[in-house]
């Protein structure tokens, strides 16, 4: 019998099932060759970590997993309870860390990446707030978000900041945003310096998420909020910034600059920037993508582990 490659989430309500939301990546695993194994991620959250884990088999060796966000936290938690039962997984917390929250992949992407600032922790006065704008250049246009998601979807009332030096603004749009985050705020705030992005017809922008395994582009795809757009991204100024990362398992989200926006730090008008970095265990598949060669290639590597 084929060892587990990928723990998946359970279903809530059939545990014994994969959550309907990742039920088709199961299928997938077993068409690579591998097995999933169910975690319980409402236990993992709650702090309770031995019933996460029950139903992933002792000894399954190296193992990948595919599902719902975790916090850093936790993440390690469960790294450290699945090293028990004689598994480990093949995304370490340190390097989940890495690739999940904003602090850890800013720095190797900053040439291609929104200008950023962060303050860490929930809360925050109005001069640490002055300060995180200042160092933006403290005028112009910036989104807030916290290390991990921002809350796009409530644009004008909890994410853009038209202008930075209006400091009541920003201290407005950031309070609402953590009110609205409230317990999944995660690790801090941060201020973005907003660029405006190629969109769609229907206004969204036309982001490209690529998925990397080991520095290598796997998978090119759509964004999750814009899975009918069919972009193309040059990742030449990518690829070498993902390998010095050192992340396995990461993807990459790209957008072009909208026309007439000019250069960005360096980098040519018209070129491709990274709008965010994830870890690839967390991050969402489009619908309607053809993620067959991305699952072989985790299976593959799982396996490879375990010679």
């Amino acid at each position: 019998m084929v060892d587990p490659t990928v723990i998946l989430p359970s279903d809530p309500l059939l545990p014994r099932r994969p959550d309907p939301h990742f039920a088709w990546e199961a299928g997938l695993i077993r068409a690579a060759g591998g097995r999933p194994a169910l975690l319980d991620h409402d236990a993992l959250l709650a702090g309770d970590v031995e019933a996460a884990v029950r139903r992933v088999p002792a000894g399954s060796g190296p193992l990948w997993y595919r599902g719902w966000m975790i916090p850093v936290a936790r993440y390690a938690a469960l790294a450290e309870a699945l090293a028990d039962r004689g598994c480990n997984l093949l995304t370490g917390s340190g390097e989940y860390a890495t690739a999940h929250e904003l602090p850890g992949w800013y720095r190797m992407f900053e040439p291609v990446t929104p200008a950023s600032s962060w303050l860490p922790g929930r809360s925050w006065d109005r001069s640490a707030l002055a300060a995180a704008a200042s160092a933006l250049g403290g005028r112009g246009p910036a989104i807030v978000k916290d290390y991990v998601k921002s809350r796009k979807h409530e644009w004008h009332e909890a994410c853009y900041v038209p202008e930075l030096a209006d400091l009541d603004a920003v201290e407005r749009v950031a309070a609402r945003f953590a009110e609205l985050q409230g317990e999944f705020l995660a690790g801090g705030l941060v201020l973005r310096r907003f660029e405006d992005f190629a969109r769609t017809a229907d206004g969204r922008a036309e982001e490209a998420r690529v998925w990397w395994l080991d520095g290598e582009p796997v998978l090119i795809g759509p964004h999750p909020d814009c899975p009918l757009s069919r972009v193309e991204p040059d990742l030449s100024a990518v690829r070498p910034l993902v390998r010095e990362l050192g992340c396995r398992f990461v993807t990459t989200d790209l957008a072009r600059p909208a026309a007439g926006t000019g250069d960005h730090d360096g980098g040519a008008e018209g070129g491709w920037r990274v709008v965010e970095v994830g870890d690839g265990q967390v991050s969402e598949l489009p619908s309607g993508v053809d993620a067959e060669v991305l699952f072989r290639a985790l299976v593959g590597a799982a396996q490879s582990a375990q010679a």
